[in-house]
C-alpha cells in the first residue's frame, strides 16, 4: 500500500513559480511510476506529466512541455513539480498518483492517489 500527500499549491500571479511535492510512504515507492494530474473546475481530470522510479522516461502534456519539470528524490520518496511561467490557465487541483509499472497519461492506470493541493494563478 502507499499513501501519497500533495503540499506546495498557493496562490501566484502570472509568470511566477511554485514547486508541488508529492510525499509517499512506503520504501516501495522508489520503484514505482509517479504522475502528475490536474483538474480544474467543471473540467475532467488532465495528465500533467509522469516519470518512471529510475528517471529514464519522462512525459510531458503539451501544454506544459517546456515550463513544468518533474523530477524524483528517491531517498526522501518524494516526487516534485516545478512550474515555471504559471498562466491563469494553470489553475486546478493537482493530484499525484503512482503504479507499479512503465510510465502511462492515462488516469486509470494509476492505482494511488494523493488528495491533492490547489494552485490558483491570478491574471
Amino acid at each position: 500500500q502507499v499513501q501519497l500527500v500533495e503540499s506546495g499549491g498557493g496562490l501566484v500571479q502570472a509568470g511566477g513559480s511554485l514547486r508541488l511535492s508529492c510525499v509517499a510512504s512506503g520504501r516501495a515507492f522508489r520503484r514505482y511510476t509517479v504522475g502528475w494530474f490536474r483538474q480544474a473546475p467543471g473540467e475532467d481530470r488532465e495528465f500533467v506529466a509522469t516519470i518512471n522510479w529510475s528517471d529514464t522516461s519522462i512525459y510531458y502534456a503539451d501544454s506544459v512541455k517546456g515550463r513544468f519539470t518533474i523530477f524524483r528524490d528517491n531517498a526522501k520518496n518524494a516526487v516534485f513539480l516545478q512550474m515555471n511561467s504559471l498562466k491563469p490557465e494553470d489553475t486546478a487541483i493537482y493530484y499525484c498518483a503512482a503504479r507499479d509499472a512503465t510510465i502511462a497519461t492515462h488516469e486509470s492506470l494509476y492505482n494511488y492517489w494523493g488528495q491533492g493541493t490547489q494552485v490558483t494563478v491570478s491574471s
